[in-house]
C-alpha cells in the first residue's frame, strides 16, 4: 500500500515536472538546428524521414517556390497552421502586425495538412509553429505554441539587423 502511495506520488511529479518544462519552452523561439543555418545554403542535412536513405538537400533552407511566395528581403515569417488550431488565428495577427511594421519582412501562411511535404521535411509537430528566415530563406529559429512578442521582435532583429549589415 505505502509502496503503490510512493510509485503515484513519483508518477505525479515527474509527470508535473514535464508539463512545467513544457511550458516554458512553448512559444519561445529557439535557434535552428547546426548545419541549417543560411550561412551554407547548399548543405546537405541528413533527415530520417528521407525514404531513398539519401541525403536530402536544403533541409533547412526554404525557397520561394517551397513557400509559394516571395522570400522577404531581409526576413520571412512562416506559419504552419491548420483548421483546427486555437492559437493560429491570434499568432497570424501578430507576425502580419510585424512584418507591416518593418521593412522588408515579409509573412507566409501555411496549411500544415494541405502541405505535409513541408511538415514532414521541417518536423512541424504542432501548430501554430513559426519559423524564421533570413533574406536566402535559412530557418535561422523556430518556436511552438503561442508566441510572446518580445520574443518574435528579438528572433525578427536578429536577422534582419544581420542582413542589413552585411
Amino acid at each position: 500500500m505505502v509502496g503503490g502511495l510512493i510509485a503515484l506520488v513519483v508518477v505525479l511529479a515527474a509527470a508535473s515536472a514535464a508539463g512545467f518544462f513544457m511550458r516554458h519552452r512553448q512559444g519561445r523561439f529557439h535557434p535552428a538546428a547546426s548545419g541549417t543555418t543560411a550561412l551554407r545554403p547548399s548543405a546537405v542535412v541528413e533527415t530520417d524521414l528521407a525514404d531513398s536513405g539519401l541525403p536530402v538537400s536544403s533541409a533547412g533552407v526554404l525557397s520561394a517556390a517551397d513557400l509559394g511566395a516571395p522570400l522577404g528581403a531581409r526576413a520571412t515569417l512562416v506559419q504552419f497552421s491548420t483548421e483546427v488550431c486555437a492559437y493560429c488565428g491570434p499568432t497570424r495577427e501578430l507576425l502580419t502586425q510585424v512584418a507591416r511594421e518593418r521593412d522588408g519582412i515579409s509573412f507566409v501562411e501555411i496549411d500544415a495538412a494541405e502541405r505535409m511535404d513541408l511538415t514532414r521535411r521541417l518536423r512541424v509537430l504542432s501548430t501554430p509553429t513559426v519559423l524564421v528566415l533570413d533574406a536566402l530563406g535559412g530557418i535561422t529559429s523556430r518556436a511552438s505554441g503561442p508566441l510572446r512578442k518580445a520574443d518574435l521582435l528579438t528572433a525578427v532583429s536578429a536577422v534582419a539587423d544581420a542582413g542589413g549589415t552585411s
